[in-house]
């Protein structure tokens, strides 16, 4: 996948994908992936607020968001969007607020294109605790390895975990 840009960030990298004024991407990359300095003023406020963001867990973003899916998917990531720093759901609350199933939304939350602004990471598997480190769910579509360690980071960060 081609980025516009690609940031440092505490837990490695992310790729940045813009269209114009408008964040359409964002990808967690490894911790050696090569940076790609900020190439225009849009990608430096990304920059900027993300930083805020990893000073402050309760920081706000205001950047226009443009996420590609359907009309579910949308939904669901609305539903994300109002989960506050410092808490969570479950995928089966966030089916119910949608008269949905778990998996429909894990799978949704799963293909979230702009993680960290839209958080999915405050959503976690029910039944068990949050000190388990198998009871946080899914990220990135996996529940074992590196993409649970940036779920781990993310949750540590907004003293969740």
């Amino acid at each position: 996948m081609n980025h516009d840009a690609i940031l440092p960030a505490p837990f490695g990298r992310l790729g940045v994908r813009i269209d114009g004024e408008t964040l359409i991407g964002l990808e967690f990359l490894p911790p050696g992936t090569r940076l790609h300095a900020a190439s225009n003023s849009f990608i430096k406020l990304v920059a900027d607020q993300l930083d805020a963001y990893y000073a402050d867990p309760k920081y706000r973003f205001s950047l226009a968001l443009t996420p590609q899916g359907t009309a579910f998917r949308h939904k669901v990531w609305q539903a994300l969007a109002m989960i506050p720093a410092g808490n969570t759901l479950t995928y089966g609350d966030i089916a119910r607020q949608l008269a949905s199933g778990p998996r429909a939304v894990g799978q949704a939350v799963g293909d979230n294109p702009i993680p960290i602004i839209i958080p999915c990471h405050r959503v976690i598997a029910a039944h068990r605790t949050l000190a388990d480190p198998n009871g946080l769910g899914g990220f990135m579509h996996s529940r074992t390895g590196y993409s649970q360690d940036i779920k781990r980071w993310l949750l540590r960060h907004e003293h969740i975990i």
